[in-house]
């Protein structure tokens, strides 16, 4: 199989996956996103479990990109756009969002399926932790801020983000606010942190509550 027909084929599942869900969609409907037959699929893919551990494994080289290299001139002002490439408005949600939660469900049952968010999760964890042990070292967070306990907290509190946007249609500015109260309020403490203030964030309390 060429890089262009792995590549379309997986752009095809993504597409299939925010129009059907994870439980309905078929390699029926992932062909009917390209110029291919369901059996020229067939013949690269197993199956639908198959191609969807593939397209995992291509969601995460994406997410990888996006948080690479946060942008910002402070290390609060990172730690604050790391979280938005997460929680924060697509042109596909929720619809994407949805056939994600669909496919965590069963994670529990599923191996390949854990392991590779697993991968997702570890990799925005040490992402956080980076980020928040460079502000503690240069002065912005206070000493007593623990890199550990904030990249556990983050990464908790953006999977509970994306999960009640999808379940309950929250709002995820109001999350990316909440986000920004905690920064400044609980690890900045009153530090010149260099993030900048909206009206939504002054209105949420720290520790990302709302």
């Amino acid at each position: 199989m060429t890089t262009d027909t792995a590549t379309e084929i997986l752009h095809a599942t993504h597409s299939a996956l925010c129009k059907h869900g994870y439980a309905d969609v078929t390699l029926q409907d992932i062909a009917d996103e390209t110029d291919h037959c369901k059996a020229s699929i067939h013949y690269h893919y197993d199956g639908k479990h198959d191609l969807l551990v593939a397209y995992l494994d291509h969601l995460y080289e994406q997410f990888e990109d996006r948080i690479a290299d946060p942008s910002g001139e402070t290390p609060a002002e990172r730690l604050r756009a790391l979280v938005d490439a997460l929680v924060a408005e697509r042109s596909d949600a929720p619809a994407f969002q949805t056939a994600l939660l669909e496919i965590k469900a069963q994670s529990p049952y599923d191996e390949a399926f854990r392991e590779r968010l697993r991968r997702f999760d570890d990799a925005f964890a040490a992402a956080v932790r980076d980020v928040v042990a460079e502000g503690v070292a240069d002065g912005t967070f206070g000493d007593d801020v623990d890199p550990d306990a904030v990249a556990s907290f983050l990464t908790t509190y953006v999977n509970g983000a994306q999960t009640r946007h999808v379940a309950v249609g929250h709002s995820l500015e109001d999350s990316s606010a909440a986000v920004g109260a905690y920064i400044r309020e609980a690890l900045c403490a009153g530090r010149e942190a260099g993030l900048g203030t909206d009206s939504k964030s002054e209105a949420v309390g720290a520790g990302g509550t709302e």
